[in-house]
């Protein structure tokens, strides 16, 4: 398999000498976000109980450090299947990995042990969580570790045999349920329902930027559903994620979980929209799909800061 020569903007180990920036950089600092956001609104579902500042800034470095292992060991596993070597389509830094071992930054024993040390991190500051706020907790994380780690990793591969969609939803509703137990101290439903429109617009996250990885994937092996269906066909399950979205958080308001004031966060789905858009006019062109991907982001984001903002205001 030939080497797929580094793009521009892309790391290289000249640019990276410095080890801490190096390190900071593998584990894609600028898409951690979407976990604080995540944090953010289990935060907010839990309001009604004493709130911790030092537990919630920890469950934040948790859900970051989490979220980080979990794309370090992507890039470890999408090395070992040869996707990222072989992907010509990639969107850097969208889509593609963080391009650490395929552009000689990181060697790929040196990506696996960090992921190892970052999930080790997470599972000592989760058992100081689980001995401070009960047990509950404890299977919250698992389940989080073992969704984070079988998405990519043998000889599960999850998202290879179609269940990445899956993994996302789930692993990203699982941060907003910690930080919610991490405050309430108590297992509750309003965190796992609430978040549901959040879990699946971050799940559009991951089925958009298949599209430009496609082709590198079928390849490896990777068949993911993007991969099982012809692209401009694949692209209508973006809109079925993004209505099940909206109909996840009407039903919420409609049967009270909710106050009305909460369809205020479905101003996310205009850049969802206009996302949705671009991916069925650019379905089978992934390198003009770059602003959907972008747009995609956005819509992730900013649902669950607005629907935070209406609890905490509540």
């Amino acid at each position: 398999m030939s080497k797929v020569a580094a793009a521009p903007l892309e790391p290289t180990p000249e640019a990276l000498a410095n080890p801490v920036k190096r390190y900071l950089l593998a584990t894609r600092p600028a898409f951690l976000t979407i976990a604080l956001a995540g944090c953010l609104l289990g935060f907010a579902t839990a309001l009604e109980t004493a709130f911790s500042w030092p537990l919630a800034l920890l469950t934040l470095f948790l859900a970051v450090a989490a979220q980080a292992g979990v794309n370090v060991f992507n890039d470890y596993y999408d090395h070992l299947n040869g996707t990222d070597e072989a992907n010509v389509d990639r969107l850097f830094p969208f889509t593609g990995g963080s391009r650490f071992i395929q552009n000689g930054v990181m060697s790929p024993r040196q990506t696996l042990l960090y992921g190892l040390v970052l999930f080790a991190g997470v599972i000592a500051g989760g058992l100081w969580l689980i001995e401070t706020r009960g047990t509950g907790l404890f299977w919250i994380g698992l389940a989080g570790l073992l969704i984070g780690w079988a998405y990519s990793a043998p000889p599960l591969k999850l998202n290879s045999r179609g269940l990445g969609e899956a993994c996302v939803a789930v692993g990203f509703l699982l941060i907003v349920a910690g930080a919610d137990f991490v405050q309430r101290g108590a297992v509750s439903p309003a965190p796992w329902l609430i978040g549901l429109p959040y879990a699946l617009l971050v799940t559009n996250i991951l089925y958009i930027n298949q599209f430009p990885d496609r082709a590198a994937d079928i390849q490896a092996g990777k068949l993911h559903w993007v991969a099982r269906l012809e692209p401009t066909v694949a692209a209508r399950g973006y809109w079925l994620i993004l209505a099940a979205a909206v109909a996840a958080l009407v039903w919420l308001v409609a049967s009270g979980w909710l106050p009305a004031l909460a369809l205020v966060s479905l101003l996310a789905v205009l850049p969802a929209l206009k996302a949705g858009r671009e991916l069925s006019i650019h379905a089978a062109e992934p390198a003009k799909l770059a602003p959907a991907l972008q747009l995609t982001i956005v819509a992730a984001h900013l649902q669950p800061v607005l629907l935070g903002l209406v609890l905490a205001l509540g």
